[in-house]
């Protein structure tokens, strides 16, 4: 990737993570980046092309660091609390209110729709295939399928972010991320390694 176009995906997330995708305005991401309006353009062609750029960017970095988690020499339950980890990173960080606002584009606009679906995809992909892993070690005595299992957690985690964003979390009574930390706990006390 060349450099200019690296300047102006940083700086698209950061203007992204403060003004949510409604708010995003080019000259925002080149006063951001320090450059001048006509590389955006050049670049990336359209501010739909650059927010798609940023999401699949952010995307990638945070599916490559689940994947490692996952590769690594650990027991399931606390892979999942690491999950949990990360997904309070990510809210911080402002990649999930990015994330939540393109799937919310996506609803009335094809393109995106498209590429969200693209990169969510990947997620459920790595999921099925942790939870085939996890299968294999509980011998069968799990009864759903590792395509329904990913299917599961995943909803939980996109359901859980979205509503996070609204604000309906503990402090309304509704404790998102309490209740997939307490997964963890389940996982741990019932022996998955």
């Amino acid at each position: 990737m060349h450099q200019t176009q690296r300047k102006i995906l940083d700086a698209a997330a950061v203007v992204l993570r403060g003004s949510g995708h409604g708010g995003l305005s080019m000259r925002q991401v080149a006063d951001e980046a320090g450059v001048g309006l006509g590389h955006i353009h050049y670049h990336f062609r359209s501010r739909r092309n650059l927010v798609l750029a940023v999401l699949e960017n952010e995307n990638e970095k945070r599916l490559a660091r689940q994947e490692q988690l996952y590769d690594a020499d650990m027991p399931l339950w606390k892979q999942w609390e690491q999950a949990c980890d990360f997904l309070d990173d990510d809210l911080d960080e402002g990649y999930v209110r990015v994330l939540q606002e393109m799937i919310a584009a996506g609803w009335s606009d094809p393109e995106i729709a498209g590429s969200v679906r693209k990169l969510l995809r990947g997620w459920y992909e790595l999921l099925t295939e942790v939870a085939r892993r996890a299968a294999g070690k509980l011998g069968g005595r799990w009864p759903l399928t590792p395509e329904e299992l990913a299917t599961l957690v995943g909803d939980a985690f996109i359901g859980a972010e979205a509503l996070i964003l609204l604000g309906l979390d503990a402090s309304e009574g509704v404790p998102h991320r309490a209740a997939l930390r307490r997964v963890g706990e389940l996982l741990r006390q019932h022996g998955t390694d």
